[in-house]
């Protein structure tokens, strides 16, 4: 057997990067899309729509991967040939409505959430992708609680950046 010996110094080029996604950024990412939602739902609240509206600008810009192209968001409270919002003029219409192009939309973000909650029931590594699956709980200003069910799917960039390729709600089953 011939034993080959390579120094690091004959490749200066070359850089080595895990970029595997971990179990503790998912869930990080999980409590930033909530926390993003409670800011939307707060700077309506304190300032109407103009302010919700750029606050939920930045929340997408920051969450979702729609400067890479198309994004698989399935909002919950979305029907018909408004159910697919692949581009971020659709998930900003459905977070705050006002777009003529989405007229059932009411502004799922407006509305007095208080608290936000991810419980998965699966999470998968792979690389610098993750896809998660369970539910998410809301409470609003009366205490009453809203949950979905929810997966998503993340994906890490080279920076650390995770960002949302997936994103499918919908009400549970009631049978």
């Amino acid at each position: 057997m011939v034993g080959i010996t390579l120094q690091a110094q004959a490749f200066p080029n070359v850089q080595v990067m895990n970029n595997n996604i971990t179990i503790a950024e998912v869930i990080a990412a999980q409590k930033g899309w909530c926390q993003g939602l409670l800011k939307i739902s707060a700077a309506y609240a304190s300032g109407g729509i103009a302010k919700a509206k750029s606050t939920a600008e930045a929340v997408i810009d920051q969450g979702y991967a729609y400067q890479y192209g198309p994004v698989a968001f399935k909002p919950t409270l979305a029907s018909g040939s408004q159910t697919f919002r692949p581009t971020r003029a659709g998930a900003l219409s459905y977070f705050v409505g006002g777009d003529p192009a989405f007229p059932n939309d009411k502004g799922f973000a407006l509305k007095p959430w208080r608290s936000c909650e991810a419980t998965n029931q699966v999470i998968q590594l792979n690389g610098s992708y993750a896809t998660t699956m369970g539910n998410v709980s809301f409470k609003n200003a009366e205490g009453q609680t809203t949950t979905v069910d929810k997966t998503w799917s993340f994906m890490k960039e080279p920076n650390g950046t995770i960002r949302i390729l997936l994103h499918h709600s919908s009400l549970p089953y009631a049978g």
